[in-house]
């Protein structure tokens, strides 16, 4: 008797942890319907993939990605001017290099005054293009780009095991955290009741 009441705290602690375990893989598998006893089961996420991936879809394009947001960032003024360098080095090597090989007779009237002011009128007008042209360039992207039904399409392919691989590397921690508590709370409803036995 008194090792059966000893007894209890661990397999209540197994029965709890044994339980959430799985409540977890039930959340994955079956990944097809499987009927039981006259029972369907099929795991929640291969269940509802299409409508986790429409949900997924919305919340990008909608919260997490925003056209404006990238629009704003590459038109930056700060970010413009951190291009500046390269695009006046490939100027000046047009200037000095390939007008040259093509226009050999312009090069007899060009000298490198010439070639300097010619390069800061070409990197002024850059310098007022850009933000423009990249403003354009977003907004026809939004147009020709729909992120929510990129999103849709990709998460709906994914194969279940695909699926199961992604959402365990985010979340394997808080899948194992709760394995864990159900045997803790077991086997603490298991000195429960031990506890309530001996006071009887």
């Amino acid at each position: 008797m008194t090792i059966a009441l000893f007894l209890i705290p661990l397999i209540s602690a197994f029965i709890g942890w044994f339980t959430n375990w799985i409540a977890i893989k039930m959340l994955f598998h079956p990944r097809v319907p499987k009927k039981i006893l006259g029972i369907t089961f099929h795991g929640i996420f291969p269940k509802r993939q299409q409508q986790f991936a429409a949900k997924l879809g919305k919340l990008v394009s909608e919260e997490l990605l925003s056209f404006s947001d990238i629009e704003n960032k590459i038109a930056d003024p700060k970010n413009i001017e951190l291009l500046m360098p390269y695009v006046e080095t490939h100027i000046d090597h047009f200037l000095r290099v390939k007008l040259p090989e093509e226009m050999p007779m312009i090069s007899m009237f060009v000298g490198d005054r010439t070639i300097a002011q010619m390069k800061t009128v070409f990197i002024s007008e850059l310098e007022s293009l850009f933000p423009q042209l990249m403003t354009n360039y977003m907004g026809q992207l939004e147009k020709d780009l729909d992120l929510e039904k990129i999103v849709v399409e990709k998460v709906s392919n994914f194969s279940s095991d695909k699926l199961e691989q992604i959402l365990l590397a985010i979340m394997s921690k808080e899948f194992r955290f709760v394995e864990i508590i159900g045997g803790v709370l077991g086997f603490l409803i298991g000195l429960l009741q031990v506890f309530l036995t001996l006071l009887t």
